[in-house]
């Protein structure tokens, strides 16, 4: 895709760029300012996919008169298994455009069409927040749970609902202890058996360390204890005022101690106290345990309506846990002794974006 469209000299036009060395700190500024933007369209994301996972990036943007107008990340997956795919952003919920004006965002879009052209992808697919590109296919599979929280935390406590309210309560009485310090080692042990016990590949050790390590203070690790042993972690990312639990989970022995509902609860106090406002529950599919689980924490599904620009594929993907004939290959894994799942896991889970 060249750098600048025929008609870039236009004063009335922005011009489209990749991001080169040295864009990095204009492209974070303009993501930390506007109002679209999420914690998935900050640059140090291409750098982890790139050099942990092996996905080449294309990270777009636009310009006009030397200002940034509009950003969007793009990282093309390949894979024998799962098909060959553009996305914005892959191992993200959210992607897309983020622009000031109709142009930049017209022409954003026009650029990533053509770069998947291109490439000859299956698939260019973008993970809007809000309905854009009206006129592409677009998968309503998927819903986020968003919910401004109160910077008191008996009012957030009284705001769960009864039922679940007493779920935390229970954990609280079991004598279980939050620790906001968490390590990557306990986390991961934690993690990987709980997405195994799912049928899930897990992603690597090392791309959680990047993670913490690139993100730092923006990306922490809570790691819930009874009598001293994990039973939940969650890694959590903040960015202004939002809290987004990301990767969670707890071993079996965790369920009876209700460590997951009190994990969140600790997580939201955590949160209140570094001063955000507002607590992002992450993506869930419709009608699926954890959709139902954040529903009872009073959370009210919203729509997330990724959408699909086909180029070599005849419909919309599904390489979803939902996709029934997966279910053999989901059993399966579930049955797999945990060091095997951690050396097999991340050579999959590293393709599923």
């Amino acid at each position: 895709m060249p750098d600048r469209p025929d008609d870039s000299r236009s004063a009335n036009h922005c011009v489209i760029k990749r991001m080169g060395s040295g864009d990095e700190g204009r492209w974070d500024a303009f993501v930390k300012d506007a109002p679209q933007a999420t914690f998935f369209h900050r640059t140090a994301w291409c750098g982890i996919l790139e050099q942990v996972l092996g996905h080449r990036c294309h990270y777009l943007y636009a310009e006009r008169h030397g200002v940034m107008t509009g950003v969007l990340p793009l990282a093309e997956i390949r894979s024998r298994l799962f098909g060959h795919a553009l996305i914005s952003t892959p191992f993200c919920v959210y992607g897309g455009v983020v622009a000031c004006d109709p142009d930049s965002e017209v022409r954003l879009i026009q650029a990533a069409t053509a770069l998947a052209d291109q490439l000859r992808v299956d698939y260019l697919e973008l993970r809007n927040r809000e309905l854009r590109s009206p006129a592409w296919p677009v998968k309503d599979l998927y819903v986020s749970f968003r919910k401004v929280i109160h910077p008191d935390h008996d009012e957030n406590l009284k705001a769960i609902p009864r039922k679940q309210r007493a779920m935390v309560r229970k954990g609280i009485s079991a004598g279980l202890q939050a620790h906001h310090d968490g390590g990557i080692a306990e986390f991961y042990r934690v993690y990987a058996e709980s997405v195994r016990n799912l049928g899930t590949p897990v992603l690597s050790r090392n791309y959680f360390m990047r993670l913490k390590q690139t993100f730092g203070e923006d990306c922490e690790v809570t790691v819930v204890t009874h009598e001293g042993q994990p039973v939940s972690a969650v890694m959590s990312f903040y960015f202004r005022d939002e809290v987004h639990p990301y990767y969670g989970g707890s071993v079996a022995r965790g369920r009876d101690l209700k460590a997951n509902d009190f994990m969140y609860w600790a997580v939201m106090q955590r949160a209140v106290e570094r001063g955000a406002r507002l607590f992002d529950y992450g993506r869930s599919k419709q009608d699926s345990g954890s959709y139902h689980f954040k529903k009872h924490w009073g959370f009210e599904p919203q729509p997330l309506p990724y959408a699909y620009y086909l180029v070599r594929a005849k419909g919309i993907p599904n390489i979803s846990p939902a996709n029934r004939k997966y279910d053999l290959f989901i059993k399966a894994w579930k049955q797999l002794p945990l060091p095997v799942s951690c050396a097999l896991g991340p050579w999959l889970a590293r393709d599923l974006g």
